[in-house]
């Protein structure tokens, strides 16, 4: 099971992980309401490394993102059920609307995205690639989102 770390603790938790010669991965997101899509992606990303670090959108942040609505799920609840993932190994949380700060912080050996997602329109590239850091882009899960989920639960 992984853990919840705040920024102040970031470092740490990277260096031990560093000094152990782990490969690290990041990867961000709101990962608002669980799915399968979810889950696969969050599988597919740890297999790039062995520590896996997903860097968690703030409700500020989801609210600026997807909208007044968002999101369904809080911060806390959130973070709380992907460190429960065993793929995962830390959640950090980020109020900022990219992750590049905590990139910074982690220097990660692998950054992973959706395949909806392409370098040039990735905030966290130049951050990354600036650090030595390789940039994979996971397979998109077609029809599962968080945003399909909520449509659906509108119709019952």
């Amino acid at each position: 099971m992984g853990q919840v770390i705040d920024r102040k603790n970031l470092n740490d938790a990277v260096l031990t992980e560093k000094a152990s010669n782990k490969k690290i991965v990041s990867t961000n997101g709101c990962f608002d309401i669980l799915h399968v899509g979810h889950v696969r992606y969050l599988q597919e990303s740890k297999k790039q490394g062995d520590v896996l670090i997903v860097c968690l959108n703030s409700d500020s942040s989801v609210k600026r993102l997807k909208g007044e609505n968002r999101p369904v799920n809080n911060e806390a609840d959130r973070a709380e059920v992907l460190a429960a993932l065993g793929c995962v190994d830390y959640v950090v949380i980020f109020d900022e609307d990219t992750p590049c700060n905590l990139i910074e912080i982690i220097k990660p050996d692998v950054h992973t995205k959706g395949g909806d997602y392409n370098p040039d329109n990735l905030p966290e590239t130049k951050v990354i690639t600036e650090n030595g850091g390789k940039l994979v882009f996971i397979n998109f899960v077609e029809g599962k989102s968080t945003t399909s989920t909520i449509e659906k639960m509108k119709l019952c």
